[in-house]
């Protein structure tokens, strides 16, 4: 029994050891995290970063591809003379249904055209209607974050009036389940907590759920495709100059304004407000999103606006260190654009989190400065009488609301942008051109890792063993790029031929073996034909089941606060497969060297691993087979399944990562005797022999496996 215990103790310490050095292993990051900007050296290297983590967002947010522009139907009336400008309420559908409400500001007498601004509001309930209390604005006044006590009811109202006053037409607009914004409530999209299992199902779906974070449909991508649309309606007034458009914002406005001066060129000044910070990235369910800041953050996403003028300010909040950790690093990246000057940090550490009348008036003066508007410096603002909500709001009799925070409105709307995304999806897959270009880079993002970055990767032996006609070597492949470990078993024939194959399953590198524990045999005639078989246990395998996966300690059940900051573990074990298949092809890998050719195969749930991995490997992997079972991401009820993906349904599900193999060879079980997509896909790469579709039973399925792959 002492000898039993012994070796049960010295297994787990050897366990232990493997997965010492494994990141992946710590606590999972969450929005209070670190996240800093490391300035690239040179403006390629930049550009390269620029493009994928614009990317990133886009797929995130769900606009990768863009919903279908529908027409705005935009409706304005209700003009009220303010002397030298006017208010106008707008109303205008982002989709069909979906209404965007807000003020419109314009100058009067414009000469010639007019810059434009974009101005989004925080998370203050009813922001755009909202009177400062007496006692708040007192304190502000005193403080000098204020300076007047009519025009400092309403630092809204103050902000716009002072642009039309400047010549500048401004859209101020509803963050959604705001003001007029009624459709979805304030409390599903700002105070979302508990998962609703009425909205949770296969169909008909409502956001939040399993499946809208596989489409990636989520409360940020709403807001910001209100944002995108709201642009379109600012540059669709013949008076709007579209050479200068600016976009700003406090707090959640200043997070809406960031992401879209970083996903929209028609921008050409950004100024976000109390949000650009290395520290919290933003509290609400509406500032994040899966996949959103995997490995990136808000400094990164301000400086995707570079070379182009920004400001940016910062306050006694998460942005107080701002100066020191942050905005140096963005002048760098501003200077390799021989740019330095363009971006601009407003120090306000005494004041609270707020967009306060010092600071916007420094977005008045940067805003003057730049669009060269002829204003003296530094422009500040004159009081005024605010007006009261009745007269701000854009429904009423002859305007009438819809239906507020309805239930079947959120599920239509998902439909609608469902079907939409799926028919600009089906358009790409049905040529190899648009494989390559809309869905593979899409993948990318949901897996977060393709070969070309699967990084520089060690191997650790730990045990060799003579099996006489093969060595049994097995070990630990570091991989040194990421900090991550994979232990591997391989089965090296003394009469090599030259062939790799990488032998995937959920049990791990037990796989290899069967119950008796002698080799499977179709493991064994590839071993006896000469090719080197590798197994692996990916992350967490090769013990008991994971399930549920972890999450942050954030008690709200909301996926994008764990997977908008960490990979989910479908993705972390591809990046194993990836670090397997980098290393067995290189010609020293201390493994199987030489290696003239590798192929993979994946078993049970390791075939939608290893369909990823077709996707990204591309020419790299020889023969890729792939047993499916029928698996769907879209399917699945829980975001915590060990098999969950952010956005793995949207780009087709599975068949859409099988369709990228084409034309390269593929055998293929799971999936019937012509999977439609699939064969389609094959076939318009003029590669239809290239795939190989597998009928038989799961007896059968390894030998003939086994046999193509030696072809």
């Amino acid at each position: 029994m002492r000898r039993v215990l012994y070796t049960l103790v010295v297994l787990l310490a050897s366990s232990l050891a493997v997965y010492a050095e494994d990141v992946r292993l710590q606590p999972p990051k969450d929005l209070n995290g670190y996240f800093p900007f490391t300035p690239p050296s040179t403006l390629r290297e930049w550009e390269s970063r620029r493009e994928y983590v614009r990317r990133q967002i886009l797929v995130a947010v769900g606009l990768w591809p863009m919903p279908t522009k529908t027409p705005l139907n935009a409706v304005i009336h209700g003009k009220i003379d303010r002397g030298d400008y006017t208010i106008e309420k707008v109303y205008f559908e982002s989709a069909p249904g979906f209404f965007v409400t807000g003020s419109l500001y314009r100058p009067k007498n414009i000469q010639g055209r007019a810059p434009g601004v974009m101005f989004a509001h925080g998370h203050r309930e009813n922001a755009r209607f909202y009177l400062t209390p007496d006692d708040t604005l007192r304190k502000s006044i005193a403080d000098g974050a204020e300076r007047f006590e009519r025009a400092g009811r309403s630092t809204y109202q103050s902000q716009c009036r002072q642009l039309a006053r400047m010549g500048c037409v401004v859209w101020q607009w509803d963050m959604l389940g705001d003001s007029d914004s009624i459709q979805l409530s304030r409390q599903v999209v700002h105070g979302f907590a508990k998962q609703r299992p009425e909205m949770n199902a296969t169909e008909n779906w409502g956001l939040y759920s399993p499946q809208a974070e596989a489409h990636c449909q989520n409360v940020m991508g709403l807001q910001t495709l209100n944002a995108v649309r709201g642009l379109d309606f600012l540059l669709s007034l013949p008076e709007v100059d579209p050479q200068r458009t600016a976009v700003t914002g406090g707090s959640g406005g200043g997070t809406q304004s960031m992401i879209l001066a970083a996903i929209d060129d028609r921008i050409q000044l950004s100024f976000p407000v109390v949000m650009v910070s290395t520290s919290m990235q933003g509290g609400c369910t509406c500032e994040n999103a899966s996949l959103l800041r995997v490995n990136t953050g808000n400094v990164e996403f301000a400086a995707l606006f570079a070379p182009k003028p920004q400001g940016m300010n910062s306050a006694d909040d998460w942005t107080k260190e701002m100066a020191a950790k942050g905005f140096p690093e963005l002048q760098q990246l501003y200077a390799l654009y021989g740019k330095k000057d363009n971006v601009y940090l407003k120090r306000g550490e005494h004041f609270p989190h707020n967009y306060n009348a010092v600071t916007r008036s420094a977005f008045y003066t940067f805003l003057n400065k730049h669009f060269k508007l002829g204003f003296p410096a530094p422009v500040i603002e004159t009081d005024f009488d605010p007006l009261p909500p009745e007269q701000l709001t854009v429904w009423d009799d002859q305007h009438p609301a819809p239906k507020a925070a309805d239930p079947d409105f959120e599920r239509r709307l998902l439909v609608w942008f469902t079907e939409d995304a799926q028919q600009q999806v089906l358009a790409a897959a049905a040529t190899p051109d648009g494989l390559r270009k809309v869905i593979r880079p899409a993948v990318e993002v949901l897996i977060g890792r393709a070969l070309a970055n699967a990084g520089d990767v060690e191997w650790r032996l730990q045990h060799e063993q003579d099996r006489g006609e093969f060595l049994e070597r097995s070990g630990t492949l570091l991989n040194k790029t990421y900090g991550e470990e994979v232990k591997v078993v391989g089965l090296c024939p003394k009469q090599r031929n030259g062939r790799v194959v990488v032998w995937l399953d959920d049990q791990g590198s037990a796989a290899l073996r069967n119950a008796a524990g002698s080799l499977k045999p179709a493991v064994q005639k590839l071993v006896q034909a000469g090719a080197v078989v590798v197994g692996s246990d990916l992350l967490f395998q090769g013990g008991e089941p994971v399930t549920p996966t972890r999450v942050v300690a954030n008690p709200r059940e909301f996926a994008g606060y764990t997977f908008g900051y960490n990979h989910a573990l479908f993705a972390q074990r591809t990046h194993d497969v990836l670090t397997i298949v980098g290393f067995v092809r290189q010609a020293t890998n201390g493994l199987c060297p030489n290696p003239k050719s590798t192929a993979i195969v994946g078993w049970r749930g390791t075939g939608p691993l290893v369909a990823a991995t077709g996707a990204l490997a591309g020419e790299a992997l020889e023969r890729v087979a792939v047993d499916t079972q029928g698996f769907r991401f879209g399917k699945l009820l829980d975001y915590r399944d060990p098999m969950f993906l952010p956005g793995g349904a949207k780009y087709l599900d599975l068949p859409g990562l099988l369709a990228i193999r084409a034309p390269r060879p593929l055998w293929l079980a799971g999936e019937g005797p012509e999977p439609a997509l699939i064969t389609a896909a094959y076939h318009a790469a003029t590669s239809p022999d290239e795939l190989v579709t597998f009928t038989g039973d799961a007896a059968q399925q390894e030998a003939a496996a086994g046999l193509w792959l030696l072809k």
